[in-house]
Protein backbone atom coordinates (compact mmCIF):
# COMPACT_ATOMS: atom_id res chain seq x y z
CA UNK A 1 0.00 0.00 0.00
CA UNK A 2 2.68 2.12 1.08
CA UNK A 3 6.53 2.34 -0.19
CA UNK A 4 9.60 4.43 -0.86
CA UNK A 5 10.74 7.92 0.61
CA UNK A 6 7.75 9.17 2.98
CA UNK A 7 8.87 11.86 5.22
CA UNK A 8 7.98 12.72 8.52
CA UNK A 9 6.93 16.06 8.21
CA UNK A 10 7.96 19.05 10.52
CA UNK A 11 5.39 21.44 11.46
CA UNK A 12 6.66 24.92 10.69
CA UNK A 13 5.87 27.78 13.42
CA UNK A 14 6.11 31.37 13.23
CA UNK A 15 5.38 33.47 16.23
CA UNK A 16 4.05 30.33 18.04
CA UNK A 17 1.59 29.63 15.37
CA UNK A 18 1.41 26.96 12.60
CA UNK A 19 3.10 28.25 9.64
CA UNK A 20 0.58 27.22 7.10
CA UNK A 21 2.07 29.50 3.81
CA UNK A 22 5.30 27.37 4.65
CA UNK A 23 3.86 24.24 5.32
CA UNK A 24 2.21 24.34 1.67
CA UNK A 25 5.28 24.87 0.12
CA UNK A 26 6.95 22.51 2.38
CA UNK A 27 4.27 19.60 0.55
CA UNK A 28 5.28 21.36 -2.58
CA UNK A 29 8.44 20.29 -2.66
CA UNK A 30 8.45 17.10 -0.80
CA UNK A 31 6.33 15.77 -4.04
CA UNK A 32 8.34 17.81 -6.62
CA UNK A 33 11.36 16.05 -5.13
CA UNK A 34 9.84 12.00 -5.28
CA UNK A 35 8.37 11.90 -1.74
CA UNK A 36 6.01 8.90 -1.72
CA UNK A 37 3.72 9.44 0.60
CA UNK A 38 3.14 12.30 3.54
CA UNK A 39 3.15 11.96 7.17
CA UNK A 40 1.89 15.20 9.21
CA UNK A 41 1.91 15.34 12.76
CA UNK A 42 4.37 12.05 14.02
CA UNK A 43 6.87 13.17 16.16
CA UNK A 44 8.87 14.86 13.89
CA UNK A 45 5.56 17.31 13.67
CA UNK A 46 5.96 17.83 17.70
CA UNK A 47 2.43 16.47 17.69
CA UNK A 48 2.83 16.01 21.67
CA UNK A 49 2.39 19.80 21.77
CA UNK A 50 -0.27 20.46 19.00
CA UNK A 51 -3.84 21.24 20.53
CA UNK A 52 -6.49 19.09 18.74
CA UNK A 53 -7.39 21.55 16.75
CA UNK A 54 -3.95 22.56 15.17
CA UNK A 55 -3.21 18.76 15.14
CA UNK A 56 -6.51 18.42 12.54
CA UNK A 57 -5.97 21.46 10.81
CA UNK A 58 -2.27 20.18 9.75
CA UNK A 59 -3.81 16.99 8.87
CA UNK A 60 -6.47 18.90 6.53
CA UNK A 61 -4.00 21.14 4.98
CA UNK A 62 -1.38 18.33 4.16
CA UNK A 63 -4.27 16.81 2.09
CA UNK A 64 -5.48 19.76 0.56
CA UNK A 65 -2.21 20.64 -0.34
CA UNK A 66 -1.20 17.02 -1.48
CA UNK A 67 -4.16 17.08 -3.38
CA UNK A 68 -4.19 13.56 -4.30
CA UNK A 69 -0.74 13.45 -5.66
CA UNK A 70 1.04 11.02 -3.03
CA UNK A 71 -0.91 9.54 -0.15
CA UNK A 72 -1.19 11.04 3.05
CA UNK A 73 -0.70 9.23 6.23
CA UNK A 74 -1.88 11.06 9.45
CA UNK A 75 -0.04 10.73 13.00
CA UNK A 76 -2.82 10.09 14.75
CA UNK A 77 -1.18 8.21 17.72
CA UNK A 78 -1.94 9.43 21.69
CA UNK A 79 -1.94 7.42 24.69
CA UNK A 80 -5.09 8.04 25.20
CA UNK A 81 -7.44 5.82 23.01
CA UNK A 82 -10.44 8.13 22.45
CA UNK A 83 -8.42 10.71 21.58
CA UNK A 84 -6.69 8.28 18.45
CA UNK A 85 -10.03 7.57 17.68
CA UNK A 86 -10.97 11.12 17.29
CA UNK A 87 -7.72 11.78 15.54
CA UNK A 88 -8.27 8.89 13.00
CA UNK A 89 -12.52 9.87 12.86
CA UNK A 90 -10.93 13.70 11.45
CA UNK A 91 -8.24 11.80 9.31
CA UNK A 92 -10.78 10.09 7.43
CA UNK A 93 -12.89 12.81 6.69
CA UNK A 94 -10.16 14.28 5.22
CA UNK A 95 -9.07 12.40 2.78
CA UNK A 96 -6.09 10.58 4.49
CA UNK A 97 -5.08 6.85 3.01
CA UNK A 98 -3.60 5.83 6.41
CA UNK A 99 -3.32 6.54 10.12
CA UNK A 100 -0.05 6.44 11.48
CA UNK A 101 -0.66 5.15 15.32
CA UNK A 102 1.83 5.16 17.56
CA UNK A 103 1.91 2.67 21.15
CA UNK A 104 0.64 4.17 23.47
CA UNK A 105 3.27 6.67 25.84
CA UNK A 106 3.62 7.16 29.61
CA UNK A 107 0.57 4.33 30.27
CA UNK A 108 3.40 1.58 29.39
CA UNK A 109 0.28 -0.83 28.77
CA UNK A 110 1.14 -4.70 28.70
CA UNK A 111 1.15 -6.79 25.13
CA UNK A 112 -2.94 -7.31 25.92
CA UNK A 113 -3.09 -3.61 26.65
CA UNK A 114 -2.01 -3.24 23.22
CA UNK A 115 -4.01 -5.30 21.46
CA UNK A 116 -7.28 -3.58 23.32
CA UNK A 117 -6.00 -0.14 22.31
CA UNK A 118 -5.41 -0.82 18.88
CA UNK A 119 -8.24 -3.93 18.54
CA UNK A 120 -10.81 -0.84 19.45
CA UNK A 121 -8.93 1.43 16.80
CA UNK A 122 -9.71 -1.24 14.23
CA UNK A 123 -12.99 -1.66 15.09
CA UNK A 124 -14.13 1.24 15.19
CA UNK A 125 -12.60 3.37 12.23
CA UNK A 126 -12.36 2.29 8.76
CA UNK A 127 -8.78 4.45 7.93
CA UNK A 128 -6.24 1.52 7.67
CA UNK A 129 -3.43 1.86 10.62
CA UNK A 130 0.06 1.87 10.00
CA UNK A 131 1.59 0.50 13.25
CA UNK A 132 4.29 2.95 14.90
CA UNK A 133 6.95 1.05 17.34
CA UNK A 134 9.21 3.43 18.92
CA UNK A 135 10.04 2.33 22.63
CA UNK A 136 13.21 4.75 22.58
CA UNK A 137 10.46 7.19 23.01
CA UNK A 138 7.25 5.11 24.72
CA UNK A 139 8.83 2.46 26.76
CA UNK A 140 6.16 0.30 25.85
CA UNK A 141 7.95 -1.91 22.67
CA UNK A 142 5.09 -3.85 20.39
CA UNK A 143 6.25 -7.30 20.32
CA UNK A 144 6.39 -9.20 17.12
CA UNK A 145 3.68 -11.85 18.08
CA UNK A 146 1.16 -8.72 19.02
CA UNK A 147 2.19 -7.28 15.63
CA UNK A 148 0.99 -10.43 14.49
CA UNK A 149 -1.75 -11.00 16.18
CA UNK A 150 -3.42 -8.04 15.14
CA UNK A 151 -2.77 -8.15 11.55
CA UNK A 152 -4.77 -11.65 11.80
CA UNK A 153 -6.92 -10.34 13.91
CA UNK A 154 -7.74 -7.29 11.24
CA UNK A 155 -6.23 -8.03 8.11
CA UNK A 156 -8.10 -5.32 6.02
CA UNK A 157 -7.00 -2.85 9.15
CA UNK A 158 -3.71 -3.19 10.40
CA UNK A 159 -1.45 -3.38 7.36
CA UNK A 160 1.98 -2.05 8.54
CA UNK A 161 4.11 -1.06 10.98
CA UNK A 162 7.07 1.64 11.20
CA UNK A 163 9.51 0.32 13.40
CA UNK A 164 12.44 2.53 15.11
CA UNK A 165 12.89 -0.49 17.52
CA UNK A 166 16.36 -0.64 16.26
CA UNK A 167 15.98 -4.71 16.12
CA UNK A 168 16.44 -5.91 11.97
CA UNK A 169 15.35 -9.34 12.94
CA UNK A 170 11.97 -7.73 13.38
CA UNK A 171 11.64 -7.29 9.88
CA UNK A 172 12.04 -11.33 9.18
CA UNK A 173 9.85 -12.10 12.38
CA UNK A 174 6.96 -10.17 11.06
CA UNK A 175 7.51 -11.44 6.87
CA UNK A 176 7.25 -15.05 8.69
CA UNK A 177 4.49 -14.02 11.40
CA UNK A 178 2.15 -12.29 7.97
CA UNK A 179 3.48 -12.51 5.08
CA UNK A 180 4.84 -10.39 2.37
CA UNK A 181 1.93 -8.29 1.74
CA UNK A 182 1.99 -6.28 5.64
CA UNK A 183 3.91 -2.78 4.39
CA UNK A 184 7.22 -2.90 6.77
CA UNK A 185 8.36 0.74 6.62
CA UNK A 186 11.95 1.70 8.56
CA UNK A 187 11.87 4.18 11.31
CA UNK A 188 15.49 4.83 11.22
CA UNK A 189 17.14 6.58 8.66
CA UNK A 190 20.35 4.77 9.38
CA UNK A 191 18.95 1.16 9.38
CA UNK A 192 16.95 1.50 5.82
CA UNK A 193 19.51 0.16 4.01
CA UNK A 194 19.84 -3.37 5.81
CA UNK A 195 15.68 -3.28 6.54
CA UNK A 196 15.12 -2.60 2.79
CA UNK A 197 17.21 -5.69 2.30
CA UNK A 198 15.45 -7.93 4.55
CA UNK A 199 12.05 -7.13 3.04
CA UNK A 200 11.04 -3.53 4.69
CA UNK A 201 9.49 -1.50 1.78
CA UNK A 202 10.47 2.23 2.86
CA UNK A 203 11.01 4.49 5.21
CA UNK A 204 9.24 6.89 7.15
CA UNK A 205 12.23 9.34 7.51
CA UNK A 206 13.51 12.04 9.34
CA UNK A 207 15.93 13.21 6.72
CA UNK A 208 13.80 13.19 3.58
CA UNK A 209 12.65 16.51 5.25
CA UNK A 210 15.84 17.82 3.76
CA UNK A 211 17.11 15.33 1.61
CA UNK A 212 13.88 14.40 -0.01
CA UNK A 213 15.36 13.97 -3.58
CA UNK A 214 18.44 11.73 -2.15
CA UNK A 215 15.95 9.89 -0.21
CA UNK A 216 13.49 9.08 -2.66
CA UNK A 217 16.41 8.04 -5.32
CA UNK A 218 17.84 6.27 -2.28
CA UNK A 219 14.78 4.20 -1.82
CA UNK A 220 13.95 3.68 -5.59
CA UNK A 221 17.55 1.92 -6.25
CA UNK A 222 16.80 -0.64 -2.98
CA UNK A 223 13.38 -1.48 -4.68
CA UNK A 224 15.21 -1.91 -8.05
CA UNK A 225 17.71 -4.33 -6.28
CA UNK A 226 20.63 -1.83 -6.85
CA UNK A 227 22.31 -2.41 -3.93
CA UNK A 228 25.46 -1.22 -5.19
CA UNK A 229 23.58 2.47 -6.14
CA UNK A 230 21.87 2.10 -2.85
CA UNK A 231 25.07 1.75 -0.99
CA UNK A 232 26.55 4.63 -2.51
CA UNK A 233 23.06 7.14 -1.85
CA UNK A 234 23.51 6.31 1.96
CA UNK A 235 27.07 6.98 1.95
CA UNK A 236 26.51 10.31 1.05
CA UNK A 237 23.57 10.46 3.35
CA UNK A 238 24.55 8.50 6.54
CA UNK A 239 26.05 11.39 8.37
CA UNK A 240 22.91 13.56 7.98
CA UNK A 241 21.03 10.48 9.24
CA UNK A 242 22.92 10.63 12.60
CA UNK A 243 23.01 14.54 12.49
CA UNK A 244 19.41 15.19 12.59
CA UNK A 245 19.79 13.28 16.59
CA UNK A 246 22.83 15.59 17.36
CA UNK A 247 20.23 16.90 19.67
CA UNK A 248 16.63 16.63 20.39
CA UNK A 249 14.51 16.25 17.33
CA UNK A 250 13.36 18.15 15.60
CA UNK A 251 15.42 20.61 16.63
CA UNK A 252 18.59 19.90 14.38
CA UNK A 253 15.93 19.23 11.11
CA UNK A 254 14.48 22.34 11.49
CA UNK A 255 17.76 24.05 11.81
CA UNK A 256 18.74 22.12 8.52
CA UNK A 257 15.63 23.21 6.70
CA UNK A 258 16.11 26.84 7.84
CA UNK A 259 19.88 26.69 6.35
CA UNK A 260 18.33 24.83 2.94
CA UNK A 261 15.10 27.14 2.82
CA UNK A 262 14.86 30.89 3.79
CA UNK A 263 11.23 30.44 3.84
CA UNK A 264 11.32 28.07 7.32
CA UNK A 265 12.12 28.86 10.28
CA UNK A 266 13.95 26.64 13.27
CA UNK A 267 11.21 28.08 15.68
CA UNK A 268 10.48 24.84 18.36
CA UNK A 269 7.55 24.98 20.75
CA UNK A 270 8.38 24.14 24.59
CA UNK A 271 9.84 22.08 26.37
CA UNK A 272 12.05 22.00 22.93
CA UNK A 273 15.15 24.56 22.57
CA UNK A 274 16.74 25.30 19.15
CA UNK A 275 19.66 22.84 19.02
CA UNK A 276 23.15 23.45 20.50
CA UNK A 277 25.99 25.21 18.70
CA UNK A 278 27.68 21.46 18.64
CA UNK A 279 24.42 20.22 16.75
CA UNK A 280 25.06 23.19 14.40
CA UNK A 281 28.00 22.02 13.49
CA UNK A 282 27.55 18.81 12.56
CA UNK A 283 24.26 19.51 10.54
CA UNK A 284 26.42 22.20 8.84
CA UNK A 285 28.83 19.09 7.99
CA UNK A 286 26.41 16.31 7.00
CA UNK A 287 24.77 18.86 4.80
CA UNK A 288 27.78 20.06 2.54
CA UNK A 289 28.81 15.94 2.93
CA UNK A 290 25.53 15.24 1.14
CA UNK A 291 25.86 18.50 -1.38
CA UNK A 292 22.71 20.24 -0.31
CA UNK A 293 24.55 23.12 1.03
Amino acid sequence: MFSGSIPALVTPFRGGVFDEKAFRRLVDWQIENGSSALVPCGTTGEASTLSNAEHHRVIEVCVEQAAGRVPVIAGCGSNDTMNAHLHMTFSRKSGAKAALCVAPYYNRPSQAGLLAHFGYLAEHNELPIILYNVPGRTVTDILPETVCELARRYPDRIVGIKDASGDLSRVTDHRMGIGKSFCQLSGDDELALPANAAGAVGCISVTANVAPRLCADFQAACAANDFEKARELNDKLYPLHYAMFEDASPGPVKYALSRVHDWLTEELRLPLVPCSDKARAEVDAALKHAGLI
